[in-house]
Formats: structure tokens, sequence, C-alpha cells
């Protein structure tokens, strides 16, 4: 508070309001006058007359700077409370996620558990009919058919069983990683009715850090989608690798139906499926497997009702 005479010349008195004691008088004054025109633009001063007429002084006043700090404590007591809730947001949806991985991991391992008592059962008797067929030719070739088959689930029980674990990274020529999963569609492909044209476009060997069994567990999950796809029974799957920098990409084009535009965001979302009788796990694990597993990223990089789509995996060389 500051108390002037009528005409605002001279300074009266003033109240909480504290200077620097070193100031000169003179500085003093004008910080005074200063703050004075200052209050007058927030109130309007109180005026001291006698008889209505005479103007004896001039009350100048404004917020304590107590009152000031005093207006921002509700919005920093907001502040403080939607910062607990988000704290509080963040982690029940990490103790949720946590939990529901812990689901996944536990019956991946519990299925790898119980596959491998019958498979290896089965191979036994594998071994025994490939013994009791070797003067049978046409039978022996059957025979290491189903061998190869059982093999596989062998291998897929194996992967399951490393679901949750840190896998052991080895520097792998992904192109042979690939060729080798499209070897295995390319027998089969002509048993389920469909004329598809599998390739890789490579021009080069691509060495890259990854765990060789879960990697082709994402081509095989991304080969199987493009096939299933195509529902005509024709069509292509292209791979295309290239590399810029210290990134390797991967792109996976297929000339199925496409993805509609309002699936696209939850195609990897975990129990999102658009086939009748899907689980919608298969492009949920593939970006696990990519993204948690080998510090990559799996995305859709173009997809068009009727045309196709392509997938692109970036992995770092």
């Amino acid at each position: 508070m500051i108390l002037t005479n009528g005409t605002d010349t001279e300074i009266n008195t003033t109240k909480n309001i504290t200077l620097d004691s070193t100031f000169s008088e003179e500085k003093k004054k004008t910080l005074l006058f200063e703050m004075m025109i200052s209050m007058d633009q927030e109130n309007k001063p109180i005026l001291v007359t006698y008889q209505d007429s005479l103007v004896l002084s001039k009350l100048h006043y404004g917020e304590s700077p107590l009152i000031v700090r005093l207006r921002w404590l509700p919005f920093i007591e907001l502040a403080i409370a939607a910062l607990f809730i988000l704290v509080g947001y963040i982690g029940f949806s990490y103790i949720k996620r946590s939990e529901q991985s812990n689901i996944w991991v536990g019956m991946a391992r519990e299925t790898a558990h119980q596959l491998g008592t019958p498979l290896t059962s089965m191979m036994g008797w594998i071994e025994l009919l490939k013994h009791q067929t070797e003067t049978h030719p046409k039978i022996l070739e059957t025979v290491t058919e189903f061998e190869n088959d059982a093999r596989r689930l062998t291998k897929v029980a194996d992967r399951f069983s490393k679901i949750g674990s840190k896998p052991d990274l080895k520097e792998e020529n992904i192109v042979e990683l690939i060729k080798r999963s499209i070897a295995y569609f390319q027998k089969r492909i002509p048993q389920m009715g469909k004329k598809v044209d599998i390739s890789i476009i490579a021009d080069t060997d691509y060495l890259v850090k990854v765990n060789s069994e879960l990697f082709e567990w994402v081509i095989e999950n991304l080969v199987k989608n493009a096939l299933d796809a195509m529902e005509n029974g024709k069509g292509s799957i292209v791979f295309s690798l290239s590399k810029v920098g210290r990134k390797t990409f991967i792109d996976v084009k297929d000339t199925g139906k496409g993805i509609d535009p309002s699936y696209q965001k939850d195609i990897f979302r975990p129990g999102f499926s658009t086939k009748k009788r899907g689980w919608g796990l298969g492009l949920s694990l593939c970006k696990r497997i990519i993204e948690t597993y080998h510090s990559g990223r799996l995305t859709i990089l173009t997809s068009a009702i009727g045309e196709g789509t392509t997938f692109r995996i970036v992995l770092k060389s």
C-alpha cells in the first residue's frame, strides 16, 4: 500500500512494501512511483477527501506477494492430484500388462511342455517305421515327410518354450533363414489347393543378429497371413531386402485382399482377428518377437483393399 498526497507528487507512507536498504532515496522513490502506477492499473486508488471536494490524499493498493502466490495454490494442488492419478494409471496399466504377459508366457511354456512328451514318442515311432519300410521307397518317402512335419512340431514347441525368456541372438544370414522358411511352404502350398509364388529379392547376404528360430517364426506367420488373404487361391508373396545405414529393411508384399483401413490400427492387438476361426495371436506375436526381443520394428507399410498388403520389418545390423 502507498499513501500519497492529493496530487500524487509526494509519498506520505508505505506499508507491506520491502525495498533494498542499499538503494538511494532517489531510487527508492522512483521504484515506489513505478509500483504506484502498476497498482493503479489493477485497482482504482481510494480517495481521501474533505467534504467530497478537496482530495487530501490517495491510497494506492495492490495484492501482496503472499496473495499472488496463494492464487496459484489451487492450480498447484490440481497439478499434484493429476500427477498422482497419472502415476496410479501408469502403475495399474503396467501391472495389468505384466499379468497378461505372464499368462501368455505361462500358457506358451505349458503348451511346449505338454507337446514335448508325445513328440518324443512320435519321433521314436517314426524311426521304427523308417526301419521297417526301407525296402518300400514310396512308403519311406511318405514316412520321411511325416518325420519332417514331426520335427517341425518339435521346433514349434521349442519356440513356445523360449517365450518370456531372453533369446540368444547370433549373427545370421537372414536371406538363408527366409529361404528356409519359403522352402517349407513351397512344398505344401499345392496341397492347400493354391497357386502362390513366393520369391525373395536380395542383392547380397544380409548379416543381422537374430534368434533364428524366433525370426523364422515371424516369417512363417507373415506367409500364413498372406496365404489366408488370397481367397481366390492365386497370387504372389515377395520378400524384398534392403539396407540403409545400420538398418536392414525386410518388406513382405502379398497380392491378397488387403486390410480394411479401420482395422489397421488394431491388427497387432492380441486377440484381434478378422478370421472366423482366428485367435488373433499371430501378428501380435510377430510384433513382440521383432520389437521386444530384437529391438526392431514391425509395421504395415502399405495396404489397399483388393490390391494386397506390405509389412515392413526393420532390424539393426
